[in-house]
């Protein structure tokens, strides 16, 4: 094993020469070279779902507020907000240095448009669920906008820190050029990309959030993250994006390259399709719930580098995943709840997981196969490449999905996109549920915390008891740089923002 990795690195720094734009010298040393191996899958901010695309869009646009270091809004376009009658109205004040990297202001109508964008349904906006609160969006001057919403929407804030929620020049949406090319108010002009090879970023002049110290960003797209190490040996790059707990591993080892491991609020979770044969029923759905031994896909696909979670993943709401149902392996009882829904011998069905996002999904299959076999449940897992992977995830064309989801400091803007009636993503979900629904939306309106932690934890158990998915674990964000990489700030969300802070010593 340890000759043939070998011989696999020399490879990737051999194939390196053709992926990476540059080369160290004096001419760049101000530009950060980075490398992924997961390129974004589109350019329109309000529709892509995959992190490796949020990854990129983050460092062009700009939402209202963004999330800082602790999970709290922050500052971005917007330099103050208030919510005012019992939480039933959130006035922003645009920060009125903000600029559109076409040299235009940032203004309260670019907001207004943005987000009746988002909120019209044949966009088909990720986020839209997040925002049906909103009853009016007003205007009364450039630098002030002012959501009036149907009920109190405490979690509304946070929703809006999502690149989903991205402010887009409102000349751009009239002209139907959003997703062709990109124009934000972002850290960074992204002024070439080209698909699955590499990137190339200039630091935005008029940025209105402070300066950055590096003059840009080229970001090569490399074939796996293997090759990724083999750059960072041979210090052909300066910052990279690890996913992969096998390789961030192997990087702990590396004397002359820091690894920053950050926890993440993703999951990695099993998602069935209730509307398909046998899912339909909730003792099979629970069956599959019983028979999995998440520690052990835990250990086998990430080498343990995670915690098995329950649904809710931000600290604020978490609770022991071992109080929920099932979470303890129980083969015996899987076996007896399929016999009682009429399957005791059975059935076959088929999981797809995407290559690569997250690099541990053939792993985390192959293991769930091995254990679902236990029951008699026979599964073919297919593989796909990640812009295939989306677009079936999508349409809810599958029997059961191997997926990493993004997580969210308040439990609502997390689930109710999947779990209330009207749910953007219900199509995914294929699932409804009178109890789901009702708790996510009190939760919502409830401004006590305390309150709000009774709700959701009654959320989470009664989603862990129905099991239209399993959940499986939280694992880490990896970011591995050189030595003279300095001020990088991780985020749990799986957001690299905090490469604005980088500074790059000769």
């Amino acid at each position: 094993m340890k000759t043939s990795f070998k011989m696999k690195l020399l490879g990737c720094v051999a194939a390196l020469a053709m992926y990476s734009p540059v080369m160290a010298g004096d001419a760049m040393a101000q530009t950060l070279r980075m490398a992924w191996s997961q390129d974004a899958t589109g350019l329109d901010p309000h529709k892509q779902t995959a992190f490796s695309s949020q990854r990129l869009l983050e460092l062009v646009y700009e939402p209202l507020v963004r999330s800082d270091a602790q999970l709290l809004a922050a500052p971005a376009i917007a330099e103050s907000w208030e919510f005012s009658d019992e939480g039933k109205v959130l006035t922003f004040k645009l920060n009125k240095a903000s600029k559109f990297q076409n040299g235009a202001n940032v203004t309260s109508a670019d907001v207004k448009a943005s987000f009746e964008r988002i909120l019209d349904e044949a966009t088909g906006a990720a986020a839209r669920a997040n925002f049906q609160s909103i009853e009016t969006i007003e205007t009364p001057d450039d630098a002030t906008v002012i959501f009036k919403l149907k009920q109190a929407d405490i979690p509304l804030l946070t929703a809006m820190t999502s690149i989903n929620a991205a402010i887009l020049p409102a000349s751009e949406i009239a002209a139907g050029n959003i997703g062709t090319k990109a124009v934000g108010s972002g850290p960074f002009i992204l002024e070439s990309w080209n698909p699955n090879s590499k990137e190339v970023l200039k630091t935005n002049p008029d940025w209105a959030g402070g300066k950055v110290e590096i003059d840009g960003i080229d970001i090569s797209v490399l074939p796996d993250e293997t090759a990724i190490l083999a750059a960072l040996r041979a210090k052909q790059i300066d910052f990279a994006v690890l996913n992969d707990p096998m390789v961030a591993t192997m990087v702990d080892r590396e004397a002359n390259v820091t690894l920053d491991r950050t926890p993440s609020l993703a999951y990695h979770v099993l998602q069935m399709n209730p509307s398909r044969d046998g899912m339909k029923e909730l003792a099979v759905r629970q069956a599959i719930s019983c028979a999995i031994d998440r520690k052990d896909v835990l250990e086998t696909a990430s080498l343990g580098e995670g915690a098995v979670t329950g649904p809710l993943t931000s600290p604020a709401f978490a609770n022991d995943p071992s109080t929920l149902f099932c979470y303890e392996k129980d083969l015996e009882k899987a076996k007896k709840l399929m016999a009682d829904a009429g399957f005791e011998k059975g059935f076959s069905a088929t999981v797809i997981a995407a290559t690569g996002e997250p690099p541990t999904a053939a792993a985390e299959a192959q293991v769930i196969q091995s254990q679902l076999a236990e029951i008699g449940i026979k599964l073919d897992i297919r593989m796909m490449e990640l812009n295939v992977y989306v677009d079936t995830w999508l349409k809810g064309d599958f029997d059961m999905a191997v997926a990493l989801n993004g997580g969210s400091a308040d439990p609502y803007t997390m689930y109710n996109r999947y779990w209330t009636k009207n749910g953007n993503l219900q199509k995914v979900a294929q699932f409804t549920d009178d109890k789901l629904d009702s708790l996510l939306h009190e939760g919502r309106a409830e401004t006590d915390l305390e309150k709000r932690k009774e709700i959701f934890s009654e959320f989470e158990k009664h989603l862990a008891e129905v099991s239209p998915w399993v959940w499986l674990y939280t694992s880490y964000n990896y970011a591995a740089f050189q030595k003279n990489v300095t001020g990088f700030e991780p985020r749990r969300t799986n957001s690299i923002f905090g490469v604005t802070k980088i500074k790059l010593a000769n």
